[in-house]
């Protein structure tokens, strides 16, 4: 039982991080793909832009602290 407590817990990070980690890239790339199309949108795409990065972050936090509560189960 030990044993599939701590795959939760792997997995729990693994998949946790892949959609955020998506997330950010897409998100990074088309920004910079706007900036580069139009240089003086650079001021009207930081906050938008940021806000958006710090809720896919925010979802890779509460996976990881999934993982440790579930890790925290095994020992």
């Amino acid at each position: 039982m030990e044993g599939m407590v701590a795959l939760a817990a792997g997995l729990a990070i693994g998949l946790g991080a892949i959609g955020p980690g998506i997330g950010v890239g897409l998100g990074v790339s088309k920004a910079m793909e706007a900036i580069g199309r139009n240089p003086e949108a650079t001021g009207t795409l930081f906050l938008p832009m940021n806000s958006g990065l710090a809720f896919a972050e925010a979802i890779a936090i509460y996976s990881l602290i999934i993982a440790f509560l579930l890790f925290g189960k095994v020992g």
